[in-house]
């Protein structure tokens, strides 16, 4: 049997403690110790995403941080400013509250679909079962269902889809306070485009995927021509943002945490699917699958390391970045240069970053 010398053993030791060390999550003293004493930011805020990207936050530091990642917080805000901004969220939640109250006579007898909403609400709340080691539930219901319907009827964008008490659920777990998690999932939503929402943002994603696979792999892209429409298929990933394929809560969080910084591209979402893609694409190709094989392989994409698939994500994304100049040839086959301008929105970089949404 091979045997590995002490010195190399040694160097391979702090070789690995390194690399641990330099992958620990950003803790709580060292997120504080990217503010000054009256709470302005020292640190640049691309140090902080590329930080958030390669390493997360440690679950202590995301209550606070998603504030600033949501934009609930302006990056450049003072800790005095910071509270009183809070107050204002409080405020301005209760008066939403107050407004609803006032008009859910009139919702619950002269809008059908209000009353449709609101039977989807709580059925999707029935089946919503979370208990902590000691059996206690830990899930609000009342609070979830509250904060859902007042969602659907202030915000225009965004109409109440099947999924939405899921990821409501995490801000309920992330933070205390009842405006908070409605200002944070308000806020996430916008910060992400509102990719997740199938009316607007989840049919744009599909439709780069396919021309990502198109263009990163000819050969997987032509087998999927014709198989009952299976890209199509795979809106769940997005609906949900990947949160049904984790172990882990924690594992969503840290995922949505890098969207939500804008890193290391515009549409992030896409790649991690494409990502997911290619873990069975060999697969998918060895046994020659059918649409309904293909989507059941995909559906079993389960308990994932969001680590793992990030950094996968990554190296798929610089892969992307090294040979999408080649599109400007595919373009002249292509009418109006669609696909280029698909590879381009994917693989933009971090639109987040804009001076415009600094604040």
């Amino acid at each position: 049997m091979e045997t590995i010398s002490p010195h190399l053993s040694v160097s391979l030791i702090k070789s690995l403690s390194s690399l641990l060390v330099s992958k620990m999550p950003i803790d709580k003293a060292e997120w504080e110790g990217y503010f000054d004493e009256s709470g302005h930011l020292v640190k640049s805020r691309d140090f902080i995403s590329s930080n958030i990207l390669d390493r997360g936050l440690d679950p202590a530091v995301r209550s606070e941080a998603w504030k600033f990642l949501t934009g609930y917080y302006s990056w450049r805000s003072s800790h005095d400013e910071r509270l009183t901004v809070d107050s204002i969220k409080r405020k301005s939640y209760e008066a939403l509250c107050n407004m609803y109250d006032k008009i859910q006579p009139l919702l619950e007898t002269e809008h059908r679909d209000f009353m449709q909403v609101r039977s989807f609400i709580n059925s999707d709340l029935q089946r919503l079962y979370l208990r902590d080691a000691q059996g206690y539930a830990i899930v609000d219901k009342k609070q979830l269902e509250k904060i859902l319907l007042l969602s659907y009827v202030c915000n225009t964008e965004a109409e109440y889809q099947q999924g939405f008490h899921e990821m409501l659920l995490l801000f309920q777990l992330l933070v205390e306070k009842e405006h908070e998690v409605y200002w944070l999932f308000q806020f996430f939503l916008q910060k992400t485009e509102h990719s997740c929402v199938v009316n607007i943002g989840v049919g744009k994603n599909l439709i780069m995927l396919k021309a990502v696979i198109a263009f990163m792999d000819p050969i997987f892209a032509k087998h999927l021509e014709g198989k009952s429409r299976v890209v199509q298929s795979l809106f769940p990933w997005f609906c949900l943002f990947f949160q049904q394929v984790f172990k882990s809560f924690d594992d969503v969080w840290r995922l949505w945490e890098v969207f939500l910084m804008g890193m290391p591209c515009r549409n992030f979402q896409v790649i991690v699917a494409y990502t997911m893609l290619q873990s069975v694409r060999d697969q998918i190709l060895r046994e020659n699958m059918g649409g309904d094989d293909i989507l059941m392989v995909c559906g079993n994409i389960i308990d994932l390391d969001a680590d793992e698939l990030i950094s996968k994500a990554c190296s798929m994304y610089k892969l992307l970045m090294e040979h999408k100049d080649k599109v400007t040839d595919r373009d002249l086959c292509c009418r109006n240069g669609r696909a280029g301008r698909i590879i381009s929105s994917v693989s933009h970089p971090a639109p987040f970053l804009h001076r415009s949404q600094m604040s």
